[in-house]
């Protein structure tokens, strides 16, 4: 999944970064409200971890405005205020979740699974064609049969299966697998594509990824 942190305090920051990408999520960082916003509104995140007190624009007014704008992107909400009423001001203000510093990374990592549940529109396990992909256990089969994929793999397989039926770009795959910062020019995607393929298609007569020429690749759940 493709979450944006929000945070001023580097350290802070980079300790969230690190632990959600050891957890196989695609991870942004901005450091300041102005360049969160900009970056929530361009890009399409599935999280926006933000932070409260931000320079050039507090988290407040990064949420309200996201709210205005209609993006319904899940919420959590980190600050030093331990107060009820200011917790009361960011749920109001359209936060999903709200959790004081200092936290125990555990917590906040159970908040972004629970966030990201609920903020999903599929079922808790994830399937088409007889392949099904368990996020909670990371347990991929098809047919009963156990598939071990890599990390990358499991992320990219993850994507298609949260968008049965829609044609992804390398450059909106690039994003949410590889980061914003990924060269697209490459043929990386195309690569770790067929790796996944010889995994989860090889072996099965009914194919569920496909190549949409000139507009990158679709999964096409046969039942769908």
């Amino acid at each position: 999944m493709r979450i944006l942190v929000v945070e001023d305090e580097k350290k802070v920051a980079s300790f969230i970064q690190r632990g959600l990408e050891a957890e196989h999520h695609q991870v942004d960082v901005a450091h300041d409200g102005e360049a969160g916003l900009g970056s929530a509104l361009e890009g399409e995140y599935d999280l926006l971890v933000l932070d409260v007190m931000l320079p050039k624009r507090d988290g407040l007014s990064v949420l309200r405005e996201l709210r205005a704008r209609r993006r319904q992107v899940p919420v959590l909400l980190l600050t030093a205020r331990a107060g009820v009423s200011d917790k009361v001001a960011g749920l109001d203000g359209g936060a999903d979740d709200y959790l004081t510093k200092p936290f125990e990374f555990a917590e906040l990592l159970a908040r972004v699974r629970a966030l990201l549940r609920r903020g999903s529109t599929g079922p808790a396990v994830l399937g088409a064609g007889g392949l099904q992909l368990d996020p909670s256990t990371r347990r991929v089969t098809r047919a009963g049969r156990v598939i071990d994929l890599t990390a990358r793999e499991y992320a990219l397989l993850e994507f298609f299966l949260r968008n049965p039926g829609r044609v992804l770009s390398r450059a909106i795959i690039a994003q949410h697998v590889w980061g914003v910062s990924f060269d697209t020019f490459t043929n990386v995607i195309d690569v770790y594509v067929n790796y996944l393929r010889r995994k989860v298609d090889a072996d099965f007569e009914t194919k569920l990824i496909h190549t949409v020429r000139g507009a990158g690749y679709v999964l096409r759940d046969p039942a769908a």
